[in-house]
């Protein structure tokens, strides 16, 4: 098989001459004077294969991602440790300046050989987050901040459009299993409506999460960096950190799919749990009207819910909400195939759905809804949303005793200690017993 080879720079040696001289299967087919001509170069479909010797600082992750899409891989030329470490983070093959020909040829073809095997990590599975590669994460940096087993849990919160309670439901899931001594960190990945701050009262206008992707673009993403950026919260029995969303809509280029997903992959390694607010939408047609090498509005939403354990569809409990959140869920299903999610229907109430609001939901749900189940029911109480939102708190100390908080708890952690009937039902007997 042939491989053809493109390169950038000059090295010690004399690189083009000494492929050549080998007479082997890599046949450097163009010399590029810069990056940019040798990116042009590889996505016309010239090489399978592109060879840096110099200016490998200029190479990131969107980029290394870019020429996957179109199936090249890049072998950098570098005598920096540092470098060569930054490098293999963003899924880039380092070897020395003056490597043996022989050996740039064979680690050629063995970096073509892995980029069309299959992919070794479950996250790499990719519907239409982006068309690159699987996604890449550092081989080993010192651990200098305390860290878990690598083996973080993410969940993502996702529904339809309509404000079906995304953001209510990831942060206090995140409070909760903070509150039951897990170490948490709450993602805001919506890249069309950001509300976690405002939720929780947070003054910033940094952009956590933009801050941590550009970082990981970079490949200078360590686990005590993404510690620095992430905002600590303080609740009555824990801590959990967040990373806040862009401030402005415009700024969704900012949550490129493949730096999203080492954010992801390096949160791992620093908490036990990652709970992500994402966005709704889930279309892919912007593939037709743009070049696959554009940034896309959904990739943010659509690497978590590639990457995620566990996924919760959260939809409203009303005539408009539940068929919404059926016909998304079918949109859902051919988007992300393996999410599996837990159907949540929040804001159930008497009022939008008539009596024992739960039962008839759930015969509704059986006769025309998807096969999954409805996983949880959220009661409608509004006196404890509104109390948590204006005070920039959970939940769990604006309301500690409402059935929503109940009911969040009992759906991720341990059930709290006491048999209770329908929380539909003991919350409209609390109404009526207070008026």
């Amino acid at each position: 098989m042939s491989i053809p080879v493109v390169t950038v720079g000059q090295s010690s040696e004399d690189l083009v001459g000494g492929l050549e001289r080998l007479h082997g299967p890599v046949t450097v087919v163009r010399r590029c004077s810069e990056l940019a001509e040798l990116l042009a170069a590889c996505q016309s479909g010239l090489a399978r294969a592109a060879v840096v010797a110099e200016g490998s600082e200029e190479l990131t992750a969107t980029l290394v991602d870019r020429l996957a899409a179109v199936g090249v891989v890049i072998i950098a030329l570098t005598d920096s440790p540092g470098e060569t470490e930054r490098l293999r983070s963003i899924g880039v093959d380092a070897t020395l300046t003056g490597v043996d020909s022989a050996a740039l040829a064979a680690k050629i073809s063995d970096a073509v050989a892995q980029l069309n095997g299959p992919a070794p990590r479950r996250s790499s599975v990719a519907a239409f987050a982006d068309t690159g590669a699987a996604i890449r994460t550092a081989s080993g940096e010192p651990d200098v901040v305390p860290v878990t087993s690598g083996e973080g849990r993410i969940i993502a919160v996702w529904g339809p459009a309509g404000s079906p309670g995304r953001t209510l439901v990831a942060s206090n899931i995140a409070g909760e299993l903070a509150a039951s001594g897990r170490s948490v960190l709450l993602v805001d990945a919506d890249s069309y409506g950001a509300s976690v701050a405002g939720s929780l009262g947070l003054l910033d206008e940094s952009a956590g999460l933009a801050q941590a992707c550009r970082l990981a673009d970079q490949g200078q993403l360590s686990g005590e960096a993404l510690l620095r950026v992430a905002t600590p919260i303080a609740i009555r029995s824990g801590t959990f950190r967040v990373l806040t969303g862009i401030t402005r809509a415009d700024r969704w280029t900012e949550l490129r799919a493949s730096a999203l997903g080492l954010v992801l992959e390096r949160a791992r390694e620093i908490a036990d749990v990652i709970v992500v607010d994402t966005g709704f939408c889930l279309e892919a047609d912007e593939e037709l009207s743009f070049d696959t090498a554009a940034p896309r509005r959904n990739a943010a939403t659509l690497r978590s819910l590639e990457m995620a354990d566990t996924v919760y569809a959260v939809g409203s409990a009303d005539s408009v909400g539940v068929p919404r959140l059926v016909r998304a869920l079918s949109e859902l299903d051919a988007a992300v195939p393996h999410a599996a999610p837990k159907v949540v229907l929040n804001k159930v109430r008497a009022a939008a759905v008539g009596r024992s609001p739960e039962r008839q939901l759930k015969d509704a749900w059986e006769r025309y809804g998807p096969a999954a189940g409805i996983a949880a029911f959220l009661p409608s109480d509004n006196a404890a949303a509104d109390a948590a939102l204006l005070s920039g708190s959970l939940l769990l100390e604006a309301a500690p005793q409402s059935t929503l908080r109940h009911a969040i708890a009992e759906m991720v952690c341990a059930p709290v200690q006491r048999k209770r009937r329908s929380s539909v039902l003991f919350s409209t007997a609390k109404r009526r017993l207070n008026g």
